[in-house]
């Protein structure tokens, strides 16, 4: 009996000893993987220029994360085979190629935070590997900050995509292929090339949307310098504006619309000339807005009888100022098709403002002598016409007064196009809102641009929420929504009546930018009281401009003074 109270008590101390010692979890690793060797010397010179791979080994297992985005190697490497580790974690790195090295060259592969341990994914950050088929390793650098003064929607997911890359200059350049040295930009815009040659070189940066390293002009936005830069000594504190890049002017496509064919071109032609090359089309209309990329090509499909039966294929000629050419396309007319009118703003009008409404076609005619607007049973006086800026829209003037709830009625049949109207009647309904629900800014501007200009306030989401086009020094914005919004200038400075975008090819850079440093928030009943002075605003023009590292260090080409 003692026996067995011995060894119950002697079970019950185990069992909590047992419980006492159990792992209850630790601290968490937080240290990434560590290079403990690689299959290239340690001094990294004097490499063979037949050499194929690059294997470097690691204390603990890794995975590569988005490799193929985040591995760049300065100069290019053509022929790539293989990288591991590829799904399996692995203790090793191995990079395979078939080129034939460069002689004397120094070659550098930046991982970014491709390099990450198996079990917590830690990051080994912005890691190089350089290596020379020379007897040295190039030591020089250029350092700066790259920044998008232009926000849009489409930017915003490919900032981690901003790339800098060096070119050499040469006679037989070509900037369709990856730039002889290229570096990634961090999230804040800073960028590093490292290891560079002696050398001269032409300058790039671009945001690498598709993530092939090559700038495509026209999708991307680009920041360049139209002068060589002269590398013989570091450089730091390079500021680069990307903007909107250009589109080479080109004709893309042409398809079937409401009311006849759209004719869709790329690089805003100033004037386009079309002609039509079939018997049957010698009646018809063609409308195109300067510098914009539509062309319409109005017509009575059903009185000609073209595209009823089955698609028929139709010819144009055009002349775009830079290219003449001939074009077809098989058209088949949607019977579905008919012209409409809409109101796409809202039935809350903001005070002081017009009603406007909007049509799928052309407009070319109206009878506002037929049409009525009522509020309280009453009827209202008005004016209505055609907007001068967009001819697909129609502008309602009258005394509308706060609170009030209107109703304006369109008769089919009163508005027309070239060759179609309105086949039923339209009534729209809105309510003219108070002046307490609004907020204003007056903007007093010091040292402004000489040329024209937009003043724009943009929304938090980076759209054009309110514009105004002019000279004006001192601007009042009234009715406007509550709301965070961002003041921007762009500069018309030759005047054309179009913001130009940067054009790489030509040289030609984007026209001026002005930022407002702080953010403005309107309030309702709120009137806000603002002065820029655009001399004192951060530099945001297409001019770049370099600060040396130290003053022995040479300085980039001058740029021409800012207005």
């Amino acid at each position: 009996m003692k026996k067995l109270g011995f060894l119950f008590i002697l079970n019950l101390l185990l069992l909590s000893c047992a419980r006492v010692g159990s792992p209850v979890g630790g601290v968490k690793d937080s240290i990434p993987p560590k290079v403990i060797s690689t299959n290239i010397d340690t001094s990294r010179v004097n490499v063979p220029r037949d050499i194929k791979e690059l294997r470097i080994d690691f204390d603990e297992y890794i995975t590569l994360k988005e490799i193929n985005k985040q591995l760049i190697i300065s100069p290019p490497l053509q022929k790539m085979t293989k990288i591991l580790p590829s799904g399996m974690a692995n203790k090793y790195l191995l990079i395979k190629w078939e080129d034939t090295l460069q002689a004397n060259t120094t070659y550098n592969f930046n991982f970014g935070n491709a390099i990450v341990d198996n079990n917590e994914g830690n990051p080994l950050q912005y890691y190089n590997f350089a290596f020379s088929t020379g007897e040295k390793i190039d030591d020089l650098y250029i350092s700066g900050e790259l920044k998008s003064l232009i926000k849009d929607k489409e930017s915003n997911s490919a900032e981690s995509s901003l790339v800098v890359g060096l070119y050499q200059d040469k006679d037989s350049m070509d900037y369709r292929q990856k730039p002889y040295y290229i570096t990634k930009a961090d999230p804040d815009g800073y960028f590093e090339l490292n290891y560079l040659s002696p050398g001269t070189y032409r300058i790039l940066a671009f945001e690498d949307s598709n993530s092939n390293s090559v700038y495509d002009a026209g999708k991307e936005k680009v920041s360049f310098l139209k002068e060589k830069i002269v590398l013989d000594k570091n450089i730091s504190g390079l500021k680069l504006n990307l903007y909107p890049s250009r589109k080479p002017q080109k004709y893309v496509e042409m398809k079937e619309t409401p009311g006849g064919i759209l004719m869709i071109f790329e690089g805003n032609p100033q004037n386009v000339k079309v002609l039509s090359l079939n018997d049957k089309l010698q009646d018809y209309k063609v409308t195109h807005s300067p510098k914009s990329d539509s062309v319409n090509i109005w017509f009575d499909a059903k009185k000609l009888n073209l595209g009823i039966a089955s698609s028929e294929n139709m010819k144009f000629s055009y002349d775009d100022g830079l290219k003449q050419d001939t074009v077809s396309v098989f058209y088949r007319l949607n019977t579905k098709n008919e012209m409409a009118i809409s109101n796409s703003k809202g039935n809350i009008l903001p005070p002081n403002q017009d009603f406007v409404f909007s049509s799928n076609y052309f407009i070319d005619k109206i009878q506002p002598e037929k049409w009525t607007l009522v509020s309280d049973s009453i009827q209202q006086e008005f004016t209505a016409q055609i907007s001068d800026k967009n001819p697909f829209e129609i502008q309602i003037k009258s005394q509308f007064k706060e609170g009030k709830k209107y109703s304006l009625t369109v008769p089919k049949e009163t508005v027309s196009s070239f060759y179609e109207t309105i086949v039923k009647s339209y009534r729209f309904d809105f309510e003219a809102d108070k002046t307490e629900n609004y907020g204003t800014l007056v903007i007093t501007l010091e040292n402004a641009p000489e040329k024209s200009f937009w003043l724009q306030l943009l929304s938090e989401n980076g759209a054009v929420s309110y514009s105004r086009y002019g000279k004006e020094t001192n601007l009042t914005f009234g009715s406007l929504k509550p709301g965070k919004y961002q003041l921007r200038i762009l500069v018309d400075n030759n005047e054309n009546g179009i913001w130009d975008s940067a054009d790489f090819a030509s040289g030609e850079f984007a026209e001026d930018v002005y930022v407002f440093e702080k953010t403005v928030e309107i309030r309702a009943l709120w009137e806000i009281r603002e002065k820029w002075n655009l001399q004192s605003t951060e530099p945001a023009a297409s001019e770049i401009t370099a600060a040396p590292e130290n003053p022995q260090t040479p300085t980039l080409p001058e740029q021409p003074e800012k207005p």
